[in-house]
């Protein structure tokens, strides 16, 4: 065991101390550089508006047009080339990193990051910001470690840090960030993890309101708190919108498998067909490009046709999984709150014409859908809900995000599809060639005892340990325990084994099937 990292076990409250501290570095650059990144995909979007709000359209504007879109798809795909790990949103690749399956040069895809994201999505593909903040955060927070010098095991909550600041900026919501971290990136909960992730994100959010205020990103004012007896119309909600969602994660799946088969094409061709449609779509029906922050906006201001909804979230729908699919960098994240709050406001009208309730609450269904349509993609029901209550600005109306989340959840689970970033994840790991032995060196993994786990309760010299790990300290709240044969574990216990770096991931599997609760085991 290195000095360090004996260090770090007996100094384990100035550890968190430490953390907490580099947590709020790591945000406040997170903060600045997603400020930056924001700022260039507002400008690149008002010069998108303004070239197709045009009045008159030449032959020679035409041809301009669609040579520019073929010089981006050119320049994208030698960003994609270039490192591979820029494409696509960044959240499956951060989880990677978090696991030690994936290996970054962290300034390299911040760079390229940042400026492929403002490409694709000012160009008008339609994907979101929140993807590339959140890998551009962590590649922040990679890259302090490395500057630094910290352990491993210090490196992975700073990585998780800068990745929980990211989306926090992203969408002026740092509690989501912190949950975010939690629900999807780590799956278990640490005090240091939690430390660290507040700080980064706190001071990511007040980064992020000196240049943009404290106004949350979605104008929805006033909403009415929804009676009781609408609830049912929650249900049917959750229900309809869970199999969307499941719909969707297949879909975009069965996409990005459909441009492998194409391998053939050159892949500047690929990313050029969208783009090229993204230049029809400007001119045809401009509210589909990007993201579709303004979108969302413009259903609380103006009335849209039920016919006219149904053609904006087909279009969406479909416009998403093959702009994801040119496999460039940008996320899902706000496409998919556009598909719910459209599908959201179609279901409203739908219940108000069937069933004669009141038009008062159509923004309440907006909102509401959003968070289930992100719960039914992601399966993070709580950041889903904790996500929208901070982006629309009002607490009131969490048991009501709650409800339909969780039906959304469930129903999606019955079309049997895994969350979309664990699927893409899988995606990635599939393709990623074996990474190259170490020298014979030892690090340090953390992993968490949950309650009914298959080790909670048994002493150590019962328990089947994976081989080339030493099981080196235990946590229980403040206290430390040295391990012995005879010492019994128990639920919440924070496990530290020293293991060898060659076999890190899979030894750090094993720890977590030991670890996990048995009803969550595959």
């Amino acid at each position: 065991m290195t000095g360090k990292t004996f260090d770090g076990l007996i100094h384990w409250r100035d550890f968190k101390l430490k953390v907490f501290f580099e947590g709020i570095i790591i945000g406040l650059f997170s903060g600045l550089i997603i400020v930056a990144f924001r700022y260039g995909l507002e400008q690149a979007e008002s010069l998108r508006e303004l070239i197709y709000h045009t009045t008159s359209w030449s032959s020679y504007k035409i041809i301009s047009l669609a040579l520019g879109l073929v010089f981006i798809a050119f320049t994208l795909n030698l960003i994609v080339k270039k490192e591979p790990l820029v494409s696509g949103s960044g959240i499956p690749q951060v989880k990677g990193i978090l696991t030690g399956h994936l290996k970054i040069k962290w300034l390299t895809v911040l760079i390229l990051k940042f400026f492929g994201g403002i490409l694709a999505i000012g160009a008008g593909l339609s994907l979101g910001r929140e993807g590339p903040s959140v890998q551009i955060g962590a590649t922040v927070g990679q890259g302090v470690s490395r500057l630094l010098g910290r352990l491993k095991i210090e490196e992975k909550f700073l990585i998780t840090s800068g990745a929980s600041a990211g989306l926090a900026a992203a969408f002026n919501a740092p509690l989501s960030g912190v949950i975010f971290a939690v629900e999807e990136l780590n799956k278990n909960f640490s005090p240091a993890i939690l430390m660290s992730t507040v700080a980064a994100s706190l001071s990511a959010d007040l980064v992020t309101k000196l240049f943009y205020g404290s106004s949350s990103a979605f104008n929805f004012p006033q909403l009415p708190i929804l009676p009781v007896n609408y609830y049912i119309h929650l249900i049917g909600l959750g229900l309809i919108i869970g199999l969307f969602g499941g719909l969707f994660n297949r879909s975009l799946l069965k996409t990005m498998e459909l441009k492998d088969k194409l391998g053939s094409l050159p892949n500047t061709v690929i990313i050029a067909v969208p783009l090229l449609i993204a230049g029809v779509l400007g001119y045809l029906l401009p509210e589909v490009l990007g993201g579709g922050n303004q979108l969302i906006d413009s259903l609380n201001q103006h009335y849209f046709s039920l016919s006219f909804l149904i053609l904006l979230v087909l279009v969406k729908f479909f416009f998403t999984l093959v702009s994801y699919g040119t496999g460039v960098p940008g996320g899902i994240f706000l496409p998919i709150l556009v598909i719910g709050a459209l599908t959201g406001n179609i279901y409203h009208d739908l219940i108000v014409n069937t069933f004669h309730i009141s038009p008062l609450y159509s923004n309440n269904f907006i909102i509401f859908a959003m968070a289930a349509y992100f719960t039914a993609v992601v399966k993070a029901p709580i950041t889903g809900s904790i996500l929208i209550t901070e982006m629309t600005g009002s607490f009131s109306h969490l048991w009501a995000l709650i409800t339909v989340s969780t039906v959304a959840y469930l129903a999606s689970d019955l079309l049997k599809t895994k969350p979309i970033y664990e699927a893409l994840y899988d995606r990635i790991l599939a393709k990623k060639q074996p990474l190259p032995k170490n020298a014979e060196t030892m690090i340090l993994i953390e992993t968490i005892v949950c309650l009914g786990s298959e080790i909670s309760g048994k002493t150590i010299k019962t328990i089947v340990w994976p081989k080339h790990c030493l099981l080196v300290n235990i946590k229980r709240g403040d206290q430390e325990i040295i391990p012995q044969g005879d010492t019994r574990i128990y639920a919440g216990d924070h496990i530290f084994a020293l293991v060898n770096k060659n076999y890190a991931t899979e030894i750090e599997h094993s720890l977590c099937s030991l670890t996990m609760e048995i009803d969550h085991l595959p």
